[in-house]
């Protein structure tokens, strides 16, 4: 799972590359629009979270026909609500940019960018429900490939259709999202076929009327928390964007670069939080919590260790990191800034979203909502409202760090309590194939 999230994150690093070669306008435009493609993503996070979930346990618990039922049901259910988020963020799009703050060209770029990429998000969303298929499985080498293909899609054609080659011409901003629809078009093609050729597969046959529902309402209990869970971050970052808007473009187009260098220093803590859900749902499933928390303390571990020690990295090297995207002074100053405050809470990140992951695979997205809520609305957006205007964007930055160790602290202690304690859902076991 390492390389294939890598493979994912390092999207975001070449599309800044070569959109940071057009100036900073365009930079700033992607930037704005890095916060909603976050949300977009981890909404489809959390369809595959349910589907992992549900389907998990039912192997845990021994029943493969249920399994078998919530898989197929999984791939309709990412497909159909890839399409109606689709059609709500086209309609929405320009408005919720002009509210972010973007204006004028900026403006214009940001729209050119999303209305391209959004016309491949369906696909994106069917990728991750077979991804959820697969990682239930244990089946990370597949899962990974279908991401290691998309990325690898990306890096190939976002030179080609930015700056264009030979007779082809360039379209810009425009040709990073094309590239990106693109890439989500083969990642879902791909993740619909290895699901249906994996051990499980994907029976069409299986599916019913009432059946349909009945399992697009047990993945939802799951996914739609989880979704709203994953969004949440991307949320709060929204607003930090925000906040920072009335430092100028630079100081947006800073945290863009900085959020993408975020993204990939956290990969292994992602890859954690994507594969702890598999181990801790089936043995949940199977009446085995003991394992289950074990999971939870050693994911925990690692995720402090390895977080401090890339916080050591990223501070000591933060001028050649920003060095990489541009060579504005002022922007590669802002980069710097961030972080020098954000890197030491990327350890406390890791936490969360293993604690996360692990709730969520128990059938307690609840939870994990709730913790992710009170992370980012309770502490992080009032942190940083008030940080903004007493320290400036340093400020705004320490309102992320808070967050993320106040978060962990909280996270931790309640999801080793609950894998303690026992105190969770029934397994999905024979019975509720039934019921």
């Amino acid at each position: 799972m390492i390389f294939g999230i890598a493979a994912i994150m390092s999207v975001g690093i070449v599309d800044a590359y070569f959109v940071g070669e057009l100036g900073p306008e365009p930079l700033a435009a992607i930037s704005y629009a890095f916060p909603v493609g976050i949300a977009l993503t981890s909404l489809g996070v959390g369809v595959m979270v349910g589907i992992n979930s549900v389907v998990s346990r039912a192997l845990g618990s021994g029943d493969r026909d249920l399994a078998q039922r919530r898989a197929a049901e999984g791939m309709v259910t990412a497909a159909a609500a890839g399409l109606l988020l689709t059609l709500l963020l086209i309609t929405l799009q320009h408005p919720l940019f002009t509210l972010l703050g973007a204006r004028g060209e900026t403006l214009r770029l940001t729209d050119a960018y999303m209305l391209p990429y959004l016309a491949g998000f369906p696909f994106l969303l069917l990728s991750m429900g077979g991804n959820g298929v697969l990682r239930a499985q244990g089946a990370a080498k597949r899962s990974s490939t279908i991401l290691l293909s998309m990325a690898a899609a990306n890096w190939v054609l976002d030179p080609l259709l930015i700056d264009g080659i030979g007779v082809l011409p360039g379209y810009g901003i425009a040709g990073a999202a094309y590239a990106s629809a693109a890439s989500f078009l083969l990642a879902g093609l791909m993740s619909a076929a290895l699901a249906a050729l994996s051990e499980l597969g994907i029976h069409l046959s299986l599916l019913s009327g009432p059946g349909l529902v009945k399992g697009a309402r047990q993945i939802a209990a799951v996914g739609a928390p989880a979704a709203l869970s994953n969004a949440i971050n991307p949320i709060g970052l929204t607003v930090l964007t925000g906040l920072l808007s009335r430092f100028g473009n630079e100081a947006v187009a800073a945290f863009g670069v900085a959020g993408r260098l975020q993204s990939f220093a956290v990969v292994p803590l992602l890859a954690m939080s994507s594969s702890i859900g598999a181990i801790v749902g089936q043995n949940w499933g199977a009446g085995k919590p003991e394992r289950s928390r074990r999971a939870l303390v050693e994911a925990a571990t690692f995720s402090l260790l390895y977080g401090l020690g890339v916080a050591v990295v990223l501070v000591s090297f933060r001028e050649q990191a920003a060095g990489i995207f541009t060579d504005d002074p002022v922007v590669m100053d802002a980069i710097g800034l961030y972080l020098q405050v954000a890197a030491w809470g990327f350890w406390a990140y890791g936490v969360v979203i293993v604690v996360n992951g692990a709730l969520n695979a128990i059938g307690r997205a609840n939870i994990a909502l709730a913790l992710s809520a009170l992370r980012v609305l309770a502490v992080m957006v009032p942190v940083a409202w008030l940080g903004g205007h007493v320290l400036g964007p340093g400020g705004i930055y320490a309102g992320e760090l808070c967050a993320n160790i106040i978060g962990a602290g909280l996270a931790y202690a309640i999801g080793r309590r609950i894998l303690t304690t026992g105190d969770g859902p029934e397994p999905l076991g024979r019975a509720s194939a039934h019921s």
